[in-house]
């Protein structure tokens, strides 16, 4: 069965996914709620109001925790209210593909770190900044919590969201025109967007169909899954700055000056196509045609 038409199932009906829309909503509402609390205890203030003398590692910590929340709350609504397989929310297939998420993370992280290198021989602003008592507490919570916040927004995105389009209107085109744009305005209230402008959201729009076709042609999420998990643990753990979502102790920080660079044009414009047709020739996806218009 296709990846787009799982979610229409004798349990999926308008009326579930809007109830399924508002409970995760809600518990995102709660997660965030949860970590300004903690952050009122622990801190003093609130996490919109980041101090130089912050614990780097605990704001990155406490800005993550509510994904738990909205991971759970995705999962749990699919078994019980949808009664389908937790498992059509990450692939048609009969097991979760783990070779494909791994191909997909190496891939866009071996193009990451080549992106790093020529970055810092080009005589960019970018400093070492390792230091083993905050990198190593880093490096857990980079690899544990942040899977959890892109598998989380995979799952809203790229499965719930995806297959409620299916579900309404039976076109791929369409599930994956409205999941990229939702995914890229997102993305609008992150603080990059006032340092880079609007133009950015262009950038997010378009990974967001990036996303969505590799999703809808490999009938599943594991490829999205792992380019996504990535692309963030990289910003986290590798390579920040000090007007990005994620300002983290990483091993390096970027002091040049806030701009959108070539490499991010490249990406949507040259990367991101090419590794379409990677994926396509490796998994011989067909029939484009048909699964997007028919």
């Amino acid at each position: 069965m296709s990846f787009l038409i799982q979610g229409s199932g004798k349990g999926d009906k308008i009326g579930i996914y809007f109830l399924t829309l508002i409970i995760i909503l809600f518990s995102l509402f709660i997660g965030q709620l949860f970590s300004e609390i903690i952050s009122f205890k622990l801190l003093g203030h609130s996490l919109l109001y980041k101090s130089e003398f912050d614990d780097l590692n605990l704001i990155l910590s406490l800005l993550l925790l509510p994904f738990i929340f909205v991971f759970f709350s995705i999962i749990l609504s699919i078994k019980y209210l949808h009664n389908r397989p937790i498992l059509s929310l990450f692939t048609s297939r009969k097991f979760f593909d783990y070779k494909r998420f791994f191909f997909s993370f190496f891939i866009w992280g071996l193009l990451m770190i080549c992106f790093l290198w020529i970055s810092i021989f080009s005589g960019a602003e970018i400093e070492f900044n390792f230091d083993v008592k905050t990198f190593l507490p880093l490096l857990i919570i980079s690899l544990i919590m942040i899977p959890i916040q892109t598998t989380t927004e995979e799952l809203f995105f790229r499965s719930f969201l995806f297959q409620a389009f299916g579900f309404l209107f039976k076109k791929g085109w369409i599930a994956i025109l409205l999941t990229g744009i939702l995914f890229g305005l997102m993305h609008g209230a992150n603080p990059e967007i006032d340092k880079l402008g609007e133009i950015l959201l262009f950038y997010y729009i378009c990974t967001g169909f990036f996303m969505a076709i590799i999703s809808h042609m490999d009938d599943g999420i594991e490829l999205s899954m792992g380019y996504h998990a990535i692309n963030n643990i990289f910003a986290s753990l590798i390579l920040t700055n000090d007007w990005q979502a994620f300002q983290t102790n990483a091993l390096y920080i970027d002091y040049s000056e806030p701009v959108i660079g070539i490499d991010s044009f490249l990406t949507i414009f040259l990367f991101q196509p090419l590794i379409i047709l990677l994926f396509s020739k490796v998994y011989k996806w067909k029939n484009w045609k048909e699964k997007f218009f028919k």
